[in-house]
């Protein structure tokens, strides 16, 4: 998109906001204090956008302490968060989002555009999922999509949910991949695509030593000798 477009796209939204004096309640959940701050930056301007963020939180444990004391409309949800994942949040969130009065709504924000997270976090209750690749335009008009109580999903995400619930069958159970932590698939996927280390620290808000520290984990348990053998194993379960 190009500046002018995506000017004129802000300009907009922002015209919208204000001729409905609307606004959206949101919290942000994620564990990059870094991102919190870019996306606070960018969608907080609450008289331009009307988003106006209450609270953030960097783990599972402050996150549900910080949802149920301010009681947002929308929660802006990382998928891999320390203390068990942004699933983990909506399980013991359940309550909070089947409120028939004061729904809380979730809207997950990712680097991640694995099948199995976004299908796990739609099967744990969130509205929607959308990369962190998203415009601020796109995400303050997802936020009220969602805070309306639609669906919604970066493209080619919905194909995921399509798929998984147009199925009965129960995805099969993969004893290797249950042994990694969902940072270390993430790791793993990235790896399988061809990013270096640079690349890979760049997209994950983290150090390229943790990225070769996950990196030796990931071949330990799964008993690979290098990255080749690492990239045809993820091949091979169409991880990649």
């Amino acid at each position: 998109m190009t500046e002018e477009a995506e000017s004129r796209n802000r300009s907009e939204a922002e015209a919208a906001a204000d001729a409905t004096g609307r606004r959206v309640r949101v919290v942000l959940v994620d564990d990059h204090r870094m991102f919190r701050t870019g996306v606070q930056a960018e969608i907080g301007r609450t008289d331009e956008t009307g988003v106006e963020v209450v609270g953030e939180a960097a783990d599972v444990d402050q996150a549900v302490t910080v949802i149920t004391a301010t009681r947002p409309e929308v929660v802006l949800l990382d998928v891999h968060l320390p203390g068990g994942g942004g699933v983990e949040v909506l399980r013991r969130s359940a309550t909070l989002m089947g409120d028939p009065e004061q729904p809380v709504r979730f809207l997950a924000l990712s680097v991640s555009d694995a099948a199995e997270d976004v299908i796990g976090v739609i099967r744990g209750g969130a509205r929607g999922y959308v990369t962190k690749t998203i415009t601020g335009t796109d995400l303050v008009d997802a936020i009220f999509r969602v805070a309306d109580g639609d669906a919604v999903f970066s493209p080619r995400l919905a194909g995921f949910v399509l798929d998984a619930f147009a199925s009965t069958d129960a995805p099969p159970v993969d004893e290797d991949l249950d042994r990694l932590t969902q940072r270390e698939r993430e790791v793993l996927r990235l790896i399988a695509r061809g990013y270096a280390y640079k690349e890979i620290a760049k997209q994950l808000f983290i150090s390229v030593k943790t990225v070769e520290s996950h990196v030796s984990a990931v071949l330990r348990k799964l008993q690979l000798s290098n990255r080749h053998e690492l990239t045809r194993w993820a091949t091979a379960r169409r991880l990649v």
